[in-house]
């Protein structure tokens, strides 16, 4: 762990830098990122922006780095489809957790990916690249499932998976970003849950879901 100039911090620098990373992201959750400033950062976290500006460029470089570790947490949305099933009962199964967990990340996460979003939107490569990795780590596997479910002819030959696991991942995005949005609708969580999972099942296997 360095500071902006090079040297290496401490375990008392190692602490106040992760202070300003948590206040940092206790921030993003009730502000517009864009009018969250050093000196505010600096403030909550009970310290000066000389300090906050050892160990970071500035606010959005502290934002990176909050985004580049929970995009590696992220990672972890490929333990769903790990080694799981897509035929009968145990499809129905596996897409229903797909949706509760990257539902589950998406809403955990919800401030920093609001930031992650509008960087990518606005053409910044870096928040693009975060956003990726993320979206990959559920695309690639359910691109291998279409794949596999497709060599054992349950799957017709005419299906792109790439096409389908895309589409799906970006749905599962766009609604994981709206949930509150979806209440405005009428429709409950516990609602929109089983439904998107339907939809998810739809998509891998072209069926409807053994229940």
């Amino acid at each position: 762990m360095r500071t902006v100039d090079g040297r290496v911090a401490g375990r008392r620098g190692q602490a106040t830098r992760q202070k300003l990373l948590d206040c940092l992201s206790e921030m993003l959750s009730s502000s517009p990122y864009r009018d969250v400033k050093v000196i505010d950062v600096a403030r909550k976290a009970g310290t000066s922006p000389a300090t906050f500006y050892q160990y970071f460029p500035d606010v959005e470089g502290a934002v990176l780095e909050i985004a580049e570790h929970m995009a590696t947490e992220g990672g972890q949305l490929t333990r769903l489809l790990e080694g799981r099933s897509w035929v009968g009962k145990a499809g129905w199964q596996t897409a229903q957790e797909l949706v509760e967990g990257f539902l589950e990340f998406w809403r955990k996460n919800d401030a920093i990916l609001r930031v992650v979003d509008l960087g990518a939107a606005e053409g910044d490569k870096r928040f693009y690249k975060i956003r990726m990795k993320i979206l990959n780590s559920v695309n690639n596997s359910l691109v291998d499932a279409v794949t596999e479910l497709q060599s054992k002819g349950k799957v017709d030959k005419d299906v792109n998976p790439a096409a389908v696991a895309g589409s799906l991942v970006a749905m599962l995005a766009a609604v994981a970003s709206h949930q509150k949005g979806f209440q405005t609708w009428g429709v409950k969580q516990a609602e929109l849950k089983p439904n998107l999972a339907l939809l998810v099942h739809l998509g891998v296997t072209g069926k409807k879901p053994t229940k």
